[in-house]
C-alpha cells in the first residue's frame, strides 16, 4: 500500500489519491466519451492497494498508464500518455527558454553573470549550459532542507553552485618557489624546474593556468618579486658566462659580484671589467623586461576553463629590496605601463603592490622610489592596487625586516578582495592556503521585514533575531559543503594537492584531502548594508552617526557569531565584505518583486556593495575613508576601499599616493582607484578624454570605458549585467 511520495525536487510528501483520480478524470475529458466515475475509483483503489509502501510520482504515473491501458478506456490511456508529456515539456520549457538565450547569445543577466567569461564563444556556451543545469541538481539533492529554503526565499546565495558538485575549492595563493624549484606535474605533462628569468615567468603563468582548471575562483602568486628573484641572478651569471667565452677571460669571481641595482647604462666609456659588468646588468635588466613583458601577456591571452576565460590572476609584489627583487617589480611595471597589444591596458593579473613603512612606502624607504612609479603607473592602468601591511590587523609577530623569508609572514590579497591570514588549524600565512567556499546573506530582506515594528529598539531587536537564524544556517550550510568537498581524493586536483596546498605534498593520490584543506577559510558574506540600514533607520552610515554605529554593531555581532562557529564547527570561519557581481542584482529583484519599490532600498535594480556607502552617495575621499575603514577589522575574510578621482590621473600621481595616505591613516586594508580610461574597441587605442565619441587614432565609433567591476577590470562593460551597469551609471566622483 502507498504511503509517500517522491516528488521531483526531492521531497517526500503523503500519498493522495485524489491526484490521480483528477489526472485520470482530464484524461477522460478530453474523450468523446466523457468520465467514467466507477472506473476513476477503481483504478485508484488498485493503484493505492498495489503499490510499494514509498514510491515516485513518475512510477505512480506508470501505474496509471498500465491500469489504463488494460481498461475498456484505451482513448483514455492515448490521452493520459500525452498529457504526461504535456507537462513534461512545460517544466522544461523554463530550460528550453534559458538554453535558447545562451544559444542566441542574448544579453541578459544569465549570459553576463560573470563579467570575464565570453558566454558567446562554443566553450562558453557549453559553461553556461552546464552551469545552469547544474544548479538545479544542488539545490534538489546536496542542499539540506533548510538551506535550500533559505535560498528559495532569497536570505542567502550559494557562491558557484555550479561547481558544488565537483568538490572544487574557491581559490589558493601559490607557493611558487615550490614549482620553479622542484617543477611540477599537471596531470598530462611534465615541467622541469626554471633555470632562468623567461623559464620562471613562463611557469609561474602555467602554474595559475593548471590550478585554474582545477578550481571555480582565482589564483594569486603571494609573493611575486620574492619568488622571481634568483632568476634574475641566475640569468646574470648566464650573461657573464657568455662574456667570458667572447672574450676568452675568466670571469668567475664575478659570478656572486654584488649588484646595486639592475639599471640600464650606457657602455661609453667603460673598460675591462666595469664594462663586462655593466653589459652583464643591462642583458639582463632587457630579459627581465621582456619575461615580465610576456607574462602580462600570457596572462592576458591564455584561456581556462574549457577556453573561454582567461585566468583570474593576481600578483602581490613591492617588498623585496634586493637587486633582483628590485628588477622583477621595475621591469613588471615598465610592462604594465606601456600596456598590451597596442597598447592596451591589462586586465590581468590584478597587481597589488604591499605597502610597508621601512621597506615600501616612506620617502626614506629602499622601495620608495619604485612606490612611486606604482602610483604613477596605477595613475594610467588602474594597477597596482595596494595592501597596507602596516594595517593592526594584518601585523605578523615574526615578521623582521633583515629576514631573508619575511614574505612569508606579509599577508597577501586575491585581487577581488578575498584575504586569508589567520589559521586555527596551521601557521599563520597566506602562502598554500584559500578561501574553501563562502556564502552571502541578504541582510536588506532581513531589515525590509522588520520595517513595520514602529517602536525602533523592537524592530532592531527583531533584525538581529533574523539575523542569528540565516547566520546558523548558513555556518551549517557551509559545514556540509566542506564535508561534501572533504571526500575529495587527491588525485582529483593533480597540481592544487601536490605542491599548492599546504601539506597536500604528503597525500597518496586515493587519499582524501581532508586532513589539508581546514587550513582555508569559510566565508560567510553580506551584501547591501547601505539599503539594510535605511530600512532599519531612515538613512545609511554614509549619512547619519547612529546609522554608523548600528552598521559597525551588525558586522560586528556577525564576527562574534563567526567566532563562535569556528569553535563549534572547528573550522577558519571569516566574515566577508562580499564582492557582489552578478549577485548585486539577483537578492533585489526578488525582493522588488515581494516588497515593491521602497525609496532608498529596492527603488534601483542593484545593492550596494558590503559596507560600502552609496555609489551615489557624493562625499570626499576622507569621510568616505572615515565610514569604510572600521569594518576592515572586522572582515577578515577580505574587504576592499575604492575611490573614484575625476579627469585624466595620468599625469597626477600625487592623487593616488594621496588615497594610499588615507589607507595608512585609517587603518584601511586593502584598497584600489578608479578614474576615466576610455579604449577604442578597434584599434585599442586609449586615452582619458572626457565623452570620447571617436578615436583620434582610427576614427572608430566603437569607444568604451575601461572600469574597475568589483576589484578587477573587464575589457569592455558590453559584458556586464544589468544591475552592474545600473551600478556604473550611478558612481560619483569622489572629491
Amino acid at each position: 500500500m502507498i504511503q509517500t511520495v517522491v516528488k521531483r525536487d526531492g521531497r517526500v510528501v503523503g500519498y493522495n489519491e485524489e491526484k490521480i483520480k483528477a489526472a485520470i478524470r482530464k484524461a477522460m475529458l478530453a474523450t468523446e466519451a466523457g468520465d467514467d466515475e466507477a472506473l476513476i475509483q477503481r483504478i485508484a483503489d488498485h493503484i493505492g492497494a498495489r503499490g510499494k509502501s514509498q514510491m515516485s510520482v513518475e512510477g505512480i504515473q506508470d501505474m496509471v498508464e498500465l491500469e489504463l491501458m488494460k481498461s475498456p478506456r484505451k482513448e483514455v490511456a492515448k490521452c493520459y500518455i500525452n498529457y504526461r508529456h504535456k507537462r513534461s515539456v512545460a517544466r522544461k520549457a523554463k530550460t528550453r527558454d534559458m538554453f535558447l538565450e545562451i544559444i542566441n547569445a542574448k544579453h541578459n543577466d544569465i549570459t553576463r553573470e560573470n563579467a570575464n567569461m565570453n558566454a558567446e564563444s562554443p566553450a562558453g556556451m557549453m559553461m553556461k549550459f552546464a552551469s545552469e543545469t547544474t544548479k538545479p541538481f544542488v539545490d534538489d539533492y546536496l542542499l539540506s532542507d533548510e538551506a535550500r529554503e533559505a535560498v528559495r526565499n532569497n536570505y542567502l546565495h550559494i557562491h558557484d553552485k555550479d561547481y558544488y558538485p565537483t568538490k572544487s575549492l574557491t581559490c589558493v595563493q601559490h607557493p611558487l618557489d615550490k614549482i620553479l624549484n622542484n617543477g611540477f606535474w599537471a596531470g598530462h605533462g611534465e615541467s622541469r624546474p626554471a633555470k632562468r628569468i623567461e623559464t620562471a615567468s613562463v611557469i609561474a603563468c602555467i602554474s595559475m593556468e593548471t590550478a585554474q582548471n582545477e578550481m571555480h575562483g582565482g589564483q594569486a602568486i603571494p609573493a611575486f618579486d620574492f619568488y622571481l628573484a634568483p632568476f634574475v641572478r641566475r640569468s646574470f651569471i648566464e650573461e657573464i658566462k657568455i662574456l667570458e667565452d667572447i672574450n676568452g677571460e675568466d670571469y668567475s669571481d664575478m659570478y656572486e659580484q654584488k649588484v646595486d641595482d639592475y639599471i640600464i647604462r650606457p657602455l661609453d666609456g667603460l673598460k675591462g671589467r666595469e664594462r663586462v659588468l655593466q653589459h652583464a646588468i643591462n642583458r639582463t635588466a632587457n630579459r627581465v623586461h621582456q619575461s615580465m613583458e610576456a607574462f602580462i601577456h600570457n596572462m592576458n591571452t591564455i584561456h581556462s576553463r574549457g577556453g573561454n576565460q582567461v585566468v583570474f590572476s593576481s600578483i602581490n609584489y613591492g617588498t623585496d629590496t634586493s637587486a633582483e627583487g628590485r628588477c622583477i617589480i621595475r621591469e613588471l611595471l615598465h610592462s604594465t605601463w606601456e600596456g598590451v597589444g597596442n597598447g592596451s591596458t591589462a586586465i590581468f593579473p590584478i597587481q597589488i603592490w604591499k605597502k610597508k613603512k621601512g621597506v615600501s612606502y616612506l620617502p626614506e624607504d629602499p622601495n620608495y622610489d619604485l612606490y612611486k612609479l606604482a602610483c604613477k603607473v596605477t595613475a594610467r592602468r588602474f594597477f597596482p592596487n595596494f595592501v597596507n601591511l602596516d594595517a593592526t590587523y594584518n601585523y605578523h609577530e615574526q615578521w623582521d625586516i633583515n629576514d631573508p623569508e619575511r614574505y612569508k609572514y606579509e599577508v597577501a590579497t586575491m585581487g577581488c578582495r578575498t584575504r586569508v591570514f589567520e589559521n586555527r588549524f596551521g601557521p599563520k600565512t597566506s602562502i598554500g592556503r584559500g578561501n574553501i567556499s563562502f556564502s552571502t546573506i541578504n541582510i536588506v530582506r532581513l531589515a525590509i521585514e522588520c520595517m513595520k515594528i514602529e517602536d525602533p529598539q523592537e524592530r532592531i531587536k527583531e533584525f538581529f533575531h533574523k539575523l542569528d537564524n540565516v547566520l546558523d544556517v548558513t555556518a551549517r550550510q557551509l559545514d556540509d559543503r566542506f564535508n561534501f568537498q572533504k571526500t575529495a581524493m587527491a588525485k582529483q586536483f593533480p597540481l592544487l594537492m601536490t605542491q599548492l596546498w599546504n601539506g597536500s605534498e604528503n597525500l597518496k593520490p586515493n587519499e582524501t584531502i581532508e586532513s589539508v584543506i581546514n587550513q582555508g577559510t569559510l566565508g560567510i558574506g553580506f551584501i547591501g548594508l547601505a539599503e539594510c540600514l535605511i530600512a532599519l533607520t531612515g538613512k545609511h552610515h554614509g549619512e547619519c552617526k547612529e546609522s554608523q554605529e548600528l552598521g559597525l554593531k551588525i558586522i560586528g555581532h556577525m564576527r562574534e557569531r563567526i567566532n563562535e562557529f569556528c569553535e563549534q564547527y572547528k573550522h577558519n570561519y571569516s566574515v566577508l565584505a562580499t564582492p557582489a557581481e552578478g549577485l548585486s542584482g539577483k537578492f533585489t529583484r526578488r525582493d522588488r518583486k515581494d516588497f515593491g519599490e521602497i525609496p532608498g532600498i529596492t527603488d534601483k535594480i542593484y545593492y550596494t556593495n558590503s559596507n560600502h556607502v552609496p555609489v551615489y552617495y557624493k562625499c570626499s575621499p576622507k569621510h568616505k575613508a572615515e565610514v569604510e575603514a572600521p569594518y576592515h577589522v572586522l572582515t577578515g575574510g577580505g574587504h576592499i576601499f575604492y575611490v573614484e578621482i575625476d579627469g585624466d590621473a595620468t599625469h597626477n600621481p600625487q592623487a593616488i599616493m594621496d588615497i594610499v595616505d588615507l589607507m595608512d591613516k585609517y587603518n584601511i586594508g586593502y584598497g584600489s582607484v578608479n578614474h576615466n580610461r576610455n579604449r577604442c574597441m578597434d584599434c585599442g587605442y586609449e586615452d582619458a578624454t572626457e565623452d570620447l565619441h571617436e578615436c583620434p587614432e582610427c576614427h572608430g565609433t566603437n569607444i568604451d570605458k575601461l572600469q574597475r567591476i568589483t576589484g578587477y577590470l573587464v575589457g569592455t562593460t558590453d559584458r556586464w549585467n544589468s544591475g552592474k551597469l545600473a551600478e556604473l551609471r550611478d558612481r560619483v566622483v569622489h572629491k
